[in-house]
């Protein structure tokens, strides 16, 4: 399944696997199993075995086919690098990156040893290619060691999401982080942002000039609070980090 997304940061979604399994408390409240599980059971339907962890051979070339340049988040209803996705299986999903360079793919983790350990063994002490951008998700100061993991990859296209921002981040060091996305937990349950963190991490940004996105406050929905934070909003986007086939596409959006 592919599809323009209505996520800010990002134009489609590109799921060659679904389901996955918490790890953290950035994970009680997960928007993709909310929706996955609705569809349990029904027959046919892209999502009858719910949140259950599945591999979609069928959707592994499906960038290729897409010949406008996009940036392209993968694995929005998963976690490529969950424990239980076959090395095999992941190589053909960085072999299909790899190839489509005239799109930007957006690689997005909890699992930020598993990511280090298996780009190590790809690309060895080689720089990732530019086009394909490694992140990690950090809500709180428990996890900022995830940030560590993602400097020690050899990328120039590092990105954090500190989304849903659980708590306060504090003193980090964001050295070799190219951008940054603050954004509050949305859905029945969520769990409110205080001001003062999202804040504190756009001062952090600015000190180690880090592009800085701000994507919702959340609440009951996603838009529920707006996008202002300190009465305006920020569109913080790493554009020099771009493939030339991109730039023209990116001004319009960014």
């Amino acid at each position: 399944m592919g599809q323009k997304s209505a996520i800010e940061w990002t134009d489609a979604t590109w799921n060659p696997v679904t389901g996955c399994t918490k790890i953290g408390p950035g994970c009680d409240h997960c928007y993709a199993e909310r929706f996955a599980e609705r569809w349990r059971g029904v027959t046919g339907h892209s999502y009858e075995q719910g949140f259950d962890l599945r591999l979609w051979p069928s959707r592994l070339e499906q960038p290729l086919r897409w010949k406008k340049p996009r940036m392209i988040f993968v694995n929005s209803m998963s976690d490529l690098f969950h424990k239980d996705i076959p090395i095999d299986y992941i190589d053909k999903v960085f072999d299909t990156m790899d190839f489509a360079s005239w799109h930007v793919f957006q690689v997005l983790t909890k699992r930020s040893s598993l990511m280090r350990k298996y780009v190590k063994r790809r690309y060895g002490n080689q720089l990732i290619p530019l086009h394909i951008w490694l992140g990690v998700s950090v809500e709180d100061r428990a996890h900022i060691g995830r940030i560590e993991h993602l400097r020690q990859i050899n990328s120039e296209a590092r990105f954090i999401s500190f989304e849903p921002l659980l708590g306060a981040i504090g003193n980090v060091d964001l050295t070799d982080i190219a951008w940054a996305i603050v954004g509050g937990e949305s859905g029945p349950f969520a769990r409110a942002m205080d001001p003062e963190w999202a804040t504190e991490l756009r001062l952090t940004c600015e000190r180690f000039d880090v592009a800085f996105f701000f994507k919702q406050w959340g609440g009951a929905h996603a838009k529920s609070g707006g996008r202002l934070l300190e009465g305006e909003e920020w569109n913080g986007f790493p554009r020099s980090l771009l493939p030339d086939s991109y730039a023209t596409v990116c001004a319009a959006k960014f």
